[in-house]
């Protein structure tokens, strides 16, 4: 039960924020929020079950009432509070804005941290290896590609900011992009990583996961909490027994699960590699120096050996029947597209061929002995090197690529796993297909993943931790929690609190919705001309622009256009830092300079522009999610095989929270006033439009 003295310490804080925050209003939405979590963590409700979902609107203030709905009783009870975020822009306010005032005037005695997966940090020891490689040839570092003489100079700028503390080490604070292929040479990997040897003091990740444990709330996401539980939980983060979880952006769980619990093979590529993986387990047994290191380096050759004859069977067969699958006739065929000239097969209702099926199983159990015998071989090295009898700048370059190697058998047992398996007539199939890559050679791309992961989350999450709040500005689906329940595996009546608290905001008075007098519809070739001709009298109508695109390939297009034939000055999302883009927008707004900035899908959520440096938002389509997706389509397929409407049930209320969303940017505070544009006419020639437009907060709307 919620003690008098938490209670106390609640108001308390409650009303030290309200002292020390300008032009801070009491709310009833948010002190309502704040008792309801507080409540249901501390058992009031349900003395086993202590999770709560809540559909905040914006302006309610949802970051502050789950903080001091769970911090205070944190605290007391000598929990953990995990902050879980699905966006880098709502960690970065927690951790830059909230928290620190937090602390500075609840007084709240905490510390917190943002904690970020090991491959955001990069490895010093790699990073000094990268740098000396062009002196040093002989230094046992290799790139995947060749660095250009930018690159260079790139790395030598990194070490040496690291080297005199001007940088922490994460890839995400340092202010141009990193190229892929450099980041991955020089990041932080678990199996390269021997802590407690000198090349390894004061390692960037290391020190963040030290001064992790000396926090009371934790700043996460989605995927680094997947990836915990993954592993049993407590293995990255505190136990969930000890954890009060506060996922926001709780709609977009479901699809990170979903994301985690799928896999993907390339038959060729696994082939090349698996080769590799022969000959290298014979080289981690000449530096181990021992004999108990023989048996699984010559097991690991034969297994990989028998692998490799079993996957050229798969490849034969698919090989033999491309015909089959990759026909445009066939329905369950996509059309070749052009970003990767590629076609794609989806078994209906996830059944595979039986030969497939067959192969599946013996690959399985195969792949599971090679990943014993990898496993054993990296461990023996390990405690070769800790012992003295390998020498550690040898044994690195082996470690790092036998954690590929692990880390692929393992994607490559898993996805064999899902086509092995036999699904339940109970439950939804698995979503399996196969995808033919034309490129420099032809390929082919096996993938599995699950429709429904409700399932997933109710093991490793709902029945283990301490308590949970799931919260988000767009959680109900036609006014109902059903959608979200069914999607995260709460059952109904089983002791999970549910809440809707809308918006204080003055839509009406705030903020007009304009839906533009549009030609063409989205799915128009001539769409895209249609943005490059409207936007630039759109973009001046006030200084502070976000326009938002659904697609990476249009926005690209349509900034290229507007720069080159209207001079127009734009923050494209890619071409710098996230933070960086969001620094220069509010230089330029402070400084009473126009400022545009075009972002997809990640800037229309946790992105904050409160007052003067949001205005004018544009959406240049309604956000429906690709088709084309074998997941969706898996989706529909059951959907429809138990006598329900795919559309209504999956795409509308889709879009309508990622609608919600995205308008949401323009109105943060209850001051904040401005202009929303959706440049697609579907709103008003479409059926569901109505739906969409009803679901939003009450705008003013304007037809123009």
């Amino acid at each position: 039960m919620l003690s008098d003295k938490i209670k106390q310490a609640i108001r308390s804080a409650y009303k030290a924020i309200g002292e020390n925050l300008s032009n801070f209003n009491p709310r009833k939405q948010q002190t309502f929020l704040i008792a309801e979590i507080a409540k249901t963590l501390a058992g009031d409700y349900d003395k086993t079950r202590k999770i709560i979902a809540i559909e905040a609107g914006t302006g309610t203030g949802k970051s502050l009432a789950y903080s001091l709905g769970a911090i205070p009783l944190a605290l007391t009870r000598q929990k953990t509070v995990c902050i879980s975020t699905a966006t880098v822009a709502l960690q970065e306010q927690l951790v830059d804005k909230d928290l620190p005032f937090l602390k500075k005037h609840a007084g709240l005695d905490f510390n917190f941290a943002l904690v970020k997966g090991r491959q955001r940090y990069v490895c010093r020891q790699k990073l000094k290896q990268a740098v000396s490689q062009e002196e040093n040839p002989q230094a046992g570092f290799t790139f995947a590609e060749k660095p250009s003489e930018y690159e260079l100079k790139l790395l030598k700028n990194l070490n040496q900011a690291l080297a005199e503390n001007r940088w922490q080490g994460d890839r995400d604070s340092w202010a141009d992009p990193i190229p892929q292929h450099i980041w991955q040479s020089i990041q932080s990997d678990k199996h390269s990583c021997i802590k407690g040897q000198n090349e390894h003091n004061h390692c960037p990740f290391h020190q963040a996961r030290e001064a992790m444990e000396q926090c009371q709330v934790l700043v996460i996401n989605h995927s680094l909490l997947l990836a915990d539980l993954e592993l049993g939980g407590g293995k990255i983060l505190p136990a969930p027994e000890d954890t009060f979880y506060v996922i926001d952006e709780a709609h977009h769980l479901p699809k990170v699960t979903r994301d985690h619990s799928s896999a993907s093979v390339t038959l060729k590529g696994a082939l090349d590699w698996l080769e590799k993986t022969k000959e290298l387990g014979d080289k981690m047994a000449k530096l181990i120096k021992s004999n108990s290191a023989i048996s699984p380096s010559l097991k690991l050759a034969d297994d990989c050996q028998e692998l490799i004859a079993e996957l050229q069977k798969v490849l034969r067969f698919i090989d033999n029947n491309q015909a089959l699958y990759f026909t445009p006739a066939n329905k369950n065929n996509s059309t070749f597209t052009n970003d990767n000239d590629s076609a794609l097969f989806r078994f209906e209702n996830g059944v595979v061929p039986k030969l497939i099926k067959q192969q599946a199983e013996d690959l399985t159990e195969l792949s599971k002995k090679c990943l014993s015998h990898s496993n054993k071989l990296y461990n023996l090295l390990v405690e070769s090197v800790k012992d003295g009898d390998s020498q550690s700048y040898l044994a690195e370059p082996l470690l790092a690529e036998s954690g590929f190697i692990i880390q692929r058998l393992e994607n490559f047992n898993a996805l064999w796993a899902m086509y092995a398996k036999t699904d339940s007539e109970k439950s939804a199939p698995l979503a399996r297909w196969l995808e033919k890559i034309s490129g420099k050679r032809q390929d082919y791309l096996l993938s599995a993943s699950p429709i429904e992961v409700g399932f997933t989350l109710e093991d490793m999450l709902w029945s283990k931790c301490e308590g949970a709040v799931l919260c988000s500005a767009t959680i109900l689906a036609l006014n109902s929690f059903d959608y979200f329940r069914r999607q995260v595996g709460l059952a109904t009546n089983d002791g999970t609190q549910y809440q809707k608290v809308d918006s204080p905001f003055d839509y009406q008075s705030n903020a007009q919705l304009v839906i533009a007098k549009m030609t063409n519809e989205p799915s128009s070739p001539q769409f895209t001309d249609e943005l490059i001709k409207q936007l630039p009298a759109l973009i001046k109508q006030d200084k502070a622009t976000l326009v938002l695109f659904s697609s990476y390939w249009q926005m690209e297009q349509v900034a290229k256009a507007l720069r080159e034939q209207h001079q127009v000055q734009i923050q494209v999302q890619g071409e710098q830092a996230r933070q960086h883009i969001i620094d220069t927008h509010k230089k330029r707004c402070d400084n009473d300079v126009a400022s545009v900035i075009f972002g997809t899908q990640s800037f229309s959520e946790g992105l904050d522009l409160p007052g003067k440096y949001l205005t004018n938002l544009i959406i240049t389509k309604l956000p429906f999610s690709v088709p084309t997706s074998p997941v969706e389509e898996a989706q529909a397929e059951y959907i429809s095989a138990k006598g329900g409407n795919p559309f209504m049930s999956i795409s509308v209320p889709d879009a309508s929270k990622k609608l919600i969303q995205a308008t949401g940017r323009l109105l943060r505070n209850e001051q904040d006033t401005g202009v929303i544009t959706i440049m697609d006419k579907r709103l008003l020639t479409k059926r569901y439009g109505k739906e969409l437009l009803a679901s939003l907060p009450p705008y003013k709307i304007i037809k123009a």
